[in-house]
């Protein structure tokens, strides 16, 4: 949809929605430098920024809120800019506790190689590409009288210190190196506003006093006739006080090698019904109307966890494609069905990448597998379970006490995938 004029949306069948009502409906929208300007100039095309510091190797999902603000942007006719932090990265955004570890350059060019993949993969485009930047290109060039007579005499240290970020410091202690980051990323916006024109910058809640910094600078630097628009929306948090975007404690990350397509699926299958229409709202390009449908089935019907199969396709097809989607469907299946020979090696081994397992170098009854692998503290244990037709072997019932586990009868020679119960796996891998 690139109509070059405001978006409108049909709600609930009576009431239009304009593109900024639609973000503000969605959760999308917490704080505007200007309001009603930014009503006015969305009408025509506008170049939007939002900035990422590679911290790491690959972006998590944490960050597809912004990722997908930006290319909803990008479907209304606007163009999106990624702004890399090379050089700001190499500061790191102050946090609300401890100094961040500073990283080498070397570290950092290996994080925005990956980084860079990601968002071209997510907003790629061929009537509006995406335009990936690097601040280290200029960032580098400014030697320290540069920045302080062009920039730092634009800011006040009173000013800089009321910022919440800093704020919140104060006490525990700030270095003059993360305090000089909001700076540098208003000399970012400045920067793209003289060479690309852009006069929106998109972020989290936690950048307002970024944002505004940078506004402030295009306006002392370029004039009051300089209109620029800084918006955040709020982070995503869970209902329950857990932390959005970790499963068992590790994130959730966009990189295939570090989380696969189905850990990735079932993140979004086992959020809770008190967050999936919020999540919905955020993350999904469903219309407003068939996400208020999903809201009235996940109130009357919870069971069926429509919400969270819709949204975990949308995003896991979005990230991994159609392939990482069959997969994670096919593993998810097949844990429930027990008929692990449908799945290949790779899938094998995700699928039970946490269950306990042992190695076995030559042929062993179940009975000591059952052991070996934990399943039962004993023989005697082992010998119950078999016989009460509690153990699968490969998806099949065993209950002969002398049943062998042998690499001949593995899956692809190498998997041979013990089931006590309902739900409790391990695997016994051959050698």
């Amino acid at each position: 949809m690139r109509p070059w004029t405001q978006g409108r949306f049909l709600f609930e069948g009576r009431k239009i929605m304009d593109f900024l009502q639609e973000l503000t409906w969605r959760g999308l929208i917490k704080d505007v430098t200007d309001l009603e300007g930014l009503k006015e100039r969305i009408k025509s095309p506008m170049t939007v920024y939002c900035g990422f510091d590679p911290t790491a190797d690959s972006l998590h999902i944490g960050h597809l809120q912004q990722l997908l603000l930006l290319k909803r942007y990008q479907m209304q006719g606007h163009h999106p800019i990624a702004l890399i932090g090379g050089a700001t990265g190499m500061i790191g955004d102050p946090r609300p506790t401890t100094e961040r570890s500073l990283q080498s350059l070397e570290e950092i060019n290996a994080n925005i190689v990956g980084i860079s993949a990601q968002i071209r993969a997510i907003l790629c485009s061929s009537d509006l590409p995406v335009t990936i930047v690097n601040n280290y290109d200029w960032l580098s060039k400014i030697d320290i009288l540069t920045f302080l007579r062009e920039y730092g005499k634009h800011f006040n240290v009173n000013y800089m210190i009321a910022k919440d970020i800093v704020s919140s410091r104060l006490t525990t202690g700030i270095s003059f190196t993360e305090f000089t980051y909001t700076i540098l990323q208003a000399a970012d916006w400045l920067h793209l506003y003289q060479n690309h024109h852009c006069d929106m910058q998109i972020g989290g809640s936690d950048q307002w006093g970024n944002l505004t910094s940078g506004s402030e600078l295009i306006r002392k630097v370029e004039g009051s006739e300089a209109k620029v628009f800084g918006v955040t929306s709020p982070l995503i948090t869970n209902s329950d006080g857990s932390k959005f975007g970790k499963s068992e404690g590790k994130n959730i990350w966009l990189d295939p090698s570090k989380t696969d397509s189905y850990t990735f699926y079932q993140y979004w299958i086992n959020v809770s019904d008190n967050d999936i229409i919020d999540f919905m709202k955020r993350l999904s390009f469903k219309t407003p109307s068939e996400i208020m449908s999903f809201s009235e089935v996940t109130e009357k019907q919870p069971h069926l966890r429509l919400a969270q199969k819709a949204l975990a396709e949308e995003l896991t097809i979005l990230v991994f494609g159609e392939e990482g989607l069959s997969s994670a469907k096919k593993i998810t299946e097949v844990l429930f069905s027990g008929q692990f020979d449908a799945l290949s090696l790779s899938e094998l081994n995700v699928a039970l990448a946490d269950a306990p397992s042992a190695r076995l170098s030559e042929s062993a009854l179940l009975i000591d597998c059952l052991v070996l692998a934990g399943c039962a503290k004993s023989k005697r244990e082992a010998r119950d379970l078999i016989s009460g037709g509690s153990v699968l072997v490969n998806g099949t019932k065993v209950t002969d006490l002398e049943y062998t586990v042998e690499k001949e009868n593995a899956l692809h020679q190498s998997v041979t995938v013990l089931r006590k119960g309902k739900k409790t796996y391990a695997v016994i891998r051959h050698m």
